[in-house]
């Protein structure tokens, strides 16, 4: 068994890197969440949806039962061709390119964290970011064959949860072996959300920066969640650059991440 301290443990602990960014992918790195694409458009649709998101925020269902309801009306489609139709219609933030080139320059590793399949965010990342995509780590879950059945069959696609949470992945299980290193090992860690499926990452790391417009916002302005509002990754790309070059630090940034909220607000999305 790998020992969790060591780069086989921990892999983007290899480099000694001394900032490691984890993030959403669905509607963080995208502009439009897959998952929530596909449930809209070949699935029982947008209001059903919402009145999901709606229920989880307010800790009536949980999310692994809710997102399982909502694929679980778009498998009727084979498998190969949600991921082409994700492919023709999903965008890359215009910010996350030039984060990630930037990143890679700099040490940074980043690793998606997401309640997607891997076969899905891969194929996106792959093909809206190009080769270099390969090398982000992505941690998910998965797509199996219903029983009996191939994915490539109408109704013949389920999702396979990472774990046994409720919320199907639990974030920050992933995140928290990075968090526990020793002091002198430990790097500033960051997330990037927007939804729901980050409440469980939204307290583990050091900056977290919650989507504007989104239900992350809410819940952190809810829970006392440190926080600081992006619109895109851009500004991301700007404030972890003056972190790493000593300009700021985290706290500042959060600290001034949450009154900037109380003074400008935030609208939850109603519509996709």
């Amino acid at each position: 068994m790998a020992d969790p301290m060591s780069s086989e443990g921990l892999p983007a602990m290899k480099t000694n890197p001394k900032v490691i960014f984890f993030t959403d992918f669905d509607g963080t790195i995208t502009l439009k969440d897959s998952n929530d694409y596909l449930t809209d458009n070949l699935g029982f649709g947008w209001e059903k949806r919402r009145e999901g998101n709606i229920e989880i925020l307010e800790n009536r269902v949980k999310f692994r039962d809710a997102f399982k309801e909502m694929l679980d009306s778009v498998n009727k489609t084979p498998f190969s061709e949600a991921i082409q139709t994700l492919c023709d219609n999903i965008k890359l933030d215009p910010g996350f390119k030039n984060f990630y080139d930037w990143s890679l320059e700099n040490n940074i590793p980043v690793i998606v964290l997401s309640s997607g399949m891997v076969d899905i965010i891969r194929a996106l990342l792959v093909h809206l970011v190009g080769p270099t995509a390969n090398k982000i780590q992505i941690i998910s879950n998965d797509v199996q064959d219903r029983p009996g059945k191939n994915r490539e069959q109408p109704g013949g696609w389920e999702i396979k949860f990472h774990d046994d949470s409720d919320f199907g992945h639990d974030k920050s299980l992933a995140i928290r072996p990075y968090a526990n290193l020793p002091a002198d090992k430990r790097p500033t860690l960051m997330y990037a959300g927007d939804g729901v499926s980050d409440l469980s990452a939204a307290r583990e790391t050091d900056l977290l920066f919650a989507k504007k417009g989104h239900d992350l916002v809410t819940y952190c302005e809810r829970e006392g969640v440190p926080f600081t509002i992006f619109e895109d990754w851009r500004s991301i790309l700007q404030t972890t650059k003056d972190i790493v070059a000593g300009k700021t630090d985290v706290k500042k940034v959060a600290a001034a991440g949450v009154e900037d909220y109380k003074h400008g607000g935030n609208v939850v999305e109603t519509a996709k």
